[in-house]
């Protein structure tokens, strides 16, 4: 497979990711920069973490307007799998990919440690290795991963099974208490309707291998792979 990795003036988590699909995973990497309209042939995009553009504005309101989103848009238009992690999820909701948006923290602070995630949509090519319930231990590092929107687009993503992964406690129970950031129904991560685009606030690429603590990230690399070869 190839991936392209979008790379913004303040991306930091371009090589992270790569770092995985490379080494771990064997799979060739495209490194795309923000001026370019060129996706060079890839499978799949994955929107990395970061700071993309110092997160003036808002985060993700000015990467939204570069030339490889507006590519990145029409890729996803047409089907394309598009993920996005952390910046990269602020950066499509910006661009209108997936619905809703970003406040900072409930702590008005910048958080960064390992949380717990429920897995709610396993039929979606970003989490078809993951078992329903299941419960994942990924790190997450924000300052804006309070996920809101109106009170009909939450209602629409839930009847949907939109909701991919929430913020859970070990065992998997879903309350205010296990709830890093204020999200909203402990939103971690969600899905467009036709599940081609997937944005998340916590780090996979970051648990993707055994010396950093976890590996439960791994997998959702693995997903796209095993459902883009089958297809």
């Amino acid at each position: 497979m190839k991936f392209g990795i979008p790379v913004y003036p303040g991306s930091n988590c371009d090589r992270d990711v790569g770092w995985v699909i490379e080494k771990v995973l064997g799979h060739e990497v495209v490194y795309l920069w923000h001026k370019d309209r060129d996706l060079k042939g890839i499978d799949c995009v994955i929107v990395p973490g970061g700071f993309s553009y110092g997160d003036y504005l808002r985060a993700g309101a000015m990467a939204k307007l570069s030339p490889i989103t507006e590519e990145i848009c029409e890729f996803a238009e047409r089907g394309g799998l598009v993920m996005g992690i952390c910046n990269g999820f602020q950066i499509l909701l910006e661009s209108g990919l997936l619905p809703g948006a970003m406040l900072p923290n409930k702590t008005l602070s910048f958080i960064c440690k390992f949380v717990h995630l429920k897995v709610e949509n396993v039929d979606t090519p970003f989490t078809n290795l993951y078992k329903k319930g299941e419960v994942v231990r990924i790190p997450i590092a924000h300052a804006e991963g309070n996920y809101t929107c109106p009170p009909e687009t939450l209602k629409e993503i839930e009847e949907n099974g939109q909701v991919v992964v929430r913020y859970s406690s070990p065992e998997g129970v879903v309350s205010p208490e296990f709830n890093p950031n204020g999200s909203l129904n402990n939103i971690a991560g969600i899905c467009n309707k036709r599940g081609n685009v997937f944005g998340l606030m916590p780090h996979p690429e970051r648990a993707s291998e055994a010396i950093l603590g976890s590996t439960d990230g791994l997998r959702m690399f693995q997903s796209i792979v095993e459902g883009v070869l089958k297809a």
